[in-house]
């Protein structure tokens, strides 16, 4: 598992790319970079369960499920990973699960003066690096564009 790190400065307070990160409609548009039908279902509340979903090529849900372990508003979110989504069910066993048990993925919130800055770190497998080191700075520059608009 490799710890990355992506950061995007955006010309929008703090509240607001917050809100849009967070809230379904802006959420949906930023994470549509990953997946056009990205959503989450559940709570972005402290010890709360949060899951990121979509369907894939064949029309199954699928995705990941985690635990929100720290929220602090308008400052930073910390969600650690806990099972993956295949269809209805949760999965948290297997050898494509045990790759995501227990990796985190943090958001951090910072600004002044009608700039922020969001940076996000996020645990990853091997076979994954590539893929995140192309699509999440793609998802954080359409994050600045919905934010900036």
């Amino acid at each position: 598992m490799e710890r990355m790190q992506f950061k995007t400065d955006i010309q929008a307070d703090v509240a607001k790319v917050y809100q849009t990160m967070l809230e379904n409609e802006g959420y949906r548009q930023w994470t549509s970079v990953f997946n056009p039908t990205s959503d989450f279902e559940g709570s972005w509340n402290k010890g709360e369960k949060i899951s990121f979903v979509g369907t894939n090529k064949e029309g199954k849900k699928e995705g990941m499920v985690g635990l929100i372990k720290e929220h602090i508003p308008q400052e930073f979110v910390s969600i650690e990973y806990i099972a993956m989504v295949d269809g209805d069910k949760e999965v948290k066993d297997g050898p494509h699960v045990e790759d995501w048990i227990g990796a985190y993925e943090n958001y951090t919130f910072t600004g002044d003066n009608g700039q922020s800055t969001v940076t996000v770190e996020v645990d990853v497998n091997e076979q994954m690096v590539d893929y995140f080191k192309t699509t999440y700075p793609k998802a954080l520059k359409k994050l600045k564009e919905i934010c900036e608009a």
